[in-house]
């Protein structure tokens, strides 16, 4: 149980990126007083902790109601976050984990960006529900309470680490520099790659061999 928690620790750590949000919330917020950086910064990590609780409370009637079976989404949540990865690899930014162009200047002229880009795309993105259901459809509350809501606990975790990224993101951002995030983002894509195929795999095995 410990090894599984710390691979879902780590799967959530990589996939929401508390190091590349920072430098993203920071130029969103350039200009701003140290008051609304912070009311920015709660308002939008809590916005996203909602709609991740959403996700992990209704991910596996969502599937059964749509009729995808697990094994289908693990192999196209599989290629998600491996489209993800290699982004984090290339330090390339898309859609999957960051605001386009176009989003971008269009928050510029917002003075509320905890909704939009922050609380979404930014943290609860595409690739953070994706695995929050890849990692909760196999786990049921009443079967694995205990699992399951260990699970809870380190999303959770994994946000408030984020918030506190957010709040310390001027000097985190001088301390390690352009170069230095984009080297953090580098391994994590690494890592993200793996175990995106590790998803796709256990996918294929379960739909071809039914284990």
């Amino acid at each position: 149980m410990l090894e599984q928690l710390v691979t879902v620790f780590v799967t959530f750590l990589v996939v929401i990126d508390p190091i590349g949000v920072a430098p993203m919330f920071s130029a969103l917020t350039r200009g701003g007083s140290d008051h609304y950086r912070r009311r920015m910064a709660l308002k939008g990590t809590l916005i996203a902790t909602l709609i991740c609780l959403f996700f992990v409370f209704t991910g596996d009637a969502l599937l059964r109601f749509l009729g995808i079976s697990l094994a289908a989404f693990r192999v196209s949540g599989g290629i998600l976050l491996f489209l993800l990865a290699i982004d984090m690899v290339f330090a390339r930014p898309s859609g999957l984990r960051s605001a386009t162009v176009r989003e971008q200047e269009e928050a510029q002229y917002k003075d509320d960006i905890s909704v939009f880009p922050l609380a979404f795309p930014l943290l609860a993105g595409p690739g953070t529900l994706t695995t929050i259901l890849l990692t909760t459809s196999s786990i049921s509350s009443a079967k694995h309470p205990l699992l399951f809501l260990a699970v809870l606990g380190v999303l959770l975790a994994v946000l408030l680490l984020t918030l506190l990224t957010l709040l310390l993101a001027p000097p985190l951002m001088k301390l390690l520099g352009e170069t230095g995030a984009n080297v953090i983002d580098r391994l994590l894509g690494v890592i993200l790659a793996a175990l995106a195929v590790q998803f796709m795999f256990e996918g294929l095995r379960a739909g071809l061999f039914g284990t």
